[in-house]
């Protein structure tokens, strides 16, 4: 028997916010202000993969050259 496992097709804004470290008031915040794109289904926020990957992409295109 095979076992397979399953990756998550989407996020809640609970589980982005963990991702990228920032609190949950905040994330909502960048939902709200469509900086990071969702999807509402019934009631609750779901956030593709691909879309946290596009704000993070965005975010760090300006600070490439930048050391600490």
């Amino acid at each position: 028997m095979t076992t397979t496992a399953i990756e998550p097709k989407w996020h809640t804004t609970n589980e982005v916010a963990a991702m990228l470290g920032f609190g949950l008031s905040k994330t909502k915040m960048l939902v709200l202000t469509g900086e990071i794109r969702s999807v509402k289904v019934g009631r609750n926020r779901r956030i593709l993969p691909a879309w946290v990957d596009e704000y993070v992409q965005r975010v760090t295109s300006g600070v490439e050259g930048w050391a600490a």
